[in-house]
């Protein structure tokens, strides 16, 4: 068999976090269309369902389970639920994240912590669930979708950005401990602006209006997806350490 880009994710079992609609979905399709049995995981059923539909529909391999990524309990049913359904879980897709934009000065304390919530804990969380198998195996590769914003802070963007500095921080402590030493893949993407409809789900006034500002040329999940199957598709022995990808005018 040739070293072709789909040899090195054909029947793999990857779930991926946020997987109802933007990056999560074209992920999914992304890479159950080079041979991945993917695991969706989400809170939205019926997009879920939609989803799985339209990539079985395309001759690929996907299942879904209803999953709220701020419960351990919820996270752990997912890897297991992987587990019996396709085999041991082979990628993480760590994507699953929430942007809201606010000034300090609003003191918008609901929205940080449903980002504290969704952006770090379900990170950790999905890591805490997936890593004891990776490591009796000593194989696997973990994926951590991160941002431009956790390399420069923009605009109303003070308490998002945290977040993304955290899963930059936590991604370069995982390659160290796990990486280095037991042969597991850890990557991490930091998409700049990309059209997923996420500016419309902020509720702050003056952070929705910086957010639909920064939102117009950006670009779509697609191409995100292109660079997540890139960086899974590689042999046991390379790592794809970190991809920046951004609109050619975003100034990141």
């Amino acid at each position: 068999m040739s070293d072709s880009p789909a040899n090195h994710l054909k029947d793999h079992v990857s779930i991926i976090t946020g997987a109802s609609s933007g990056i999560g979905a074209a992920s999914a399709r992304a890479l159950a269309a080079s041979g991945a049995r993917v695991v969706l995981a989400a809170r939205d059923a019926d997009k879920l369902n939609d989803l799985v539909t339209g990539i079985r529909d395309a001759g690929g391999t996907a299942t879904a389970r209803i999953t709220d990524i701020t419960r351990p309990d919820d996270v752990q049913g997912l890897v297991e639920f992987a587990a019996q359904e396709c085999g041991p879980v082979d990628h993480l897709v760590n994507n699953a994240g929430l942007m809201l934009f606010s000034k300090w000065s609003d003191g918008a304390v609901d929205d940080w912590d449903k980002m504290i919530d969704t952006n770090i804990r379900g990170y950790l969380y999905a890591i805490s669930a997936v890593l004891p198998g990776m490591l009796a195996r000593q194989s696997g590769h973990i994926l951590n979708m991160s941002s431009v914003a956790g390399l420069r802070v923009g605009d109303a963007s003070g308490v998002y950005s945290a977040t993304k500095f955290f899963i930059r921080g936590i991604t370069d402590s995982l390659r160290q401990e796990v990486g280095t030493v037991h042969g597991i893949q850890i990557s991490t993407i930091s998409p700049g602006v990309i059209d997923t409809g996420w500016a419309d789900k902020v509720t702050n006034e003056e952070g929705k209006q910086i957010a639909k500002n920064l939102n117009q040329g950006a670009i779509s999940p697609q191409r995100v997806a292109d660079a997540v199957v890139y960086a899974l598709n590689q042999p046991a022995n390379v790592t794809v350490n970190d991809i920046v990808i951004h609109p050619t005018h975003q100034d990141w």
